[in-house]
């Protein structure tokens, strides 16, 4: 959303260089020049010898619009570049979250377990005063022996 904010927001020679270089880098823009250097050549080769080899007039006609082009496509690269920057810095942002997240967490476990460890010896101190022995489990069945016993 911020980047089709920014790119909404571009003044026009923005929206120009990124709708030709959404045209130019497409396959179908390559497929047609192409069919326009194979038309070119096989017309001057068969049908009319209009330009003589090493066909001058083709590649003048070609190389012409290169630059101004390489510069259009350039700049429109950079402001499309640009949503992978936005992208990035998000994925960073959520990624820092979820770090944050974990580590809050990992505290509240680690709080949790320091507390079941003070109940767990508070627990083990009153059974022992209560000569219960230190192991509930262990005193639990010391309680069952005897009545075993008794059957």
């Amino acid at each position: 959303m911020v980047h089709a904010a920014e790119l909404a927001a571009g003044n026009f020679d923005q929206r120009v260089a990124v709708r030709l270089t959404t045209i130019f880098q497409a396959m179908p823009t390559f497929w047609l020049i192409i069919a326009w250097f194979v038309l070119w050549i096989g017309a001057n080769a068969t049908i009319a010898h209009f330009d003589p080899l090493p066909w001058p007039l083709l590649l003048t006609l070609a190389s012409i619009p290169q630059l101004p082009l390489m510069i259009v496509i350039m700049v429109g690269q950079g402001l499309l570049g640009r949503k992978q920057e936005v992208q990035s810095e998000e994925q960073f942002n959520t990624t820092e979250n979820t770090y944050n997240d974990i580590r809050q967490v990992m505290q509240h476990l680690s709080a949790q377990d320091d507390e079941l460890l003070k109940q767990t010896h508070m627990l083990v101190a009153l059974m022992k005063a209560a000569g219960m022995g230190a192991d509930p489990a262990i005193a639990a069945e010391e309680k069952l022996e005897p009545a075993r016993g008794s059957d």
